[in-house]
């Protein structure tokens, strides 16, 4: 993975993590292999059962409109929705 890669990963988390702290919850990457980000929800982010569709809607869209070559985004932690 390059560290290219990386920073670009990082910059777009940057980007919306405010959105993330404004309701108690941030994001960290644990991981980049190939063409996944494998990220680690923290805070109200962790347990919140709107998880998925903030990890959908707007954290894997950020990471993918600056690194197109991010096929996949996971996170380990996610709440599925019941």
């Amino acid at each position: 993975m390059s560290s290219d890669l990386k920073e670009r990963v990082e910059l777009a988390l940057t980007s919306i993590r405010p959105y993330l702290e404004a309701d108690g919850g941030d994001v960290r990457v644990v991981e980049i292999k190939e063409d996944t980000v494998i990220l680690e929800l923290l805070g109200n982010c962790g347990t919140c059962p709107m998880s998925t569709m903030t990890l959908k809607a707007g954290v894997e869209e950020a990471i993918k409109r600056v690194a197109p070559e991010i096929m996949h985004v996971e996170a380990l932690n996610l709440m599925h929705e019941s």
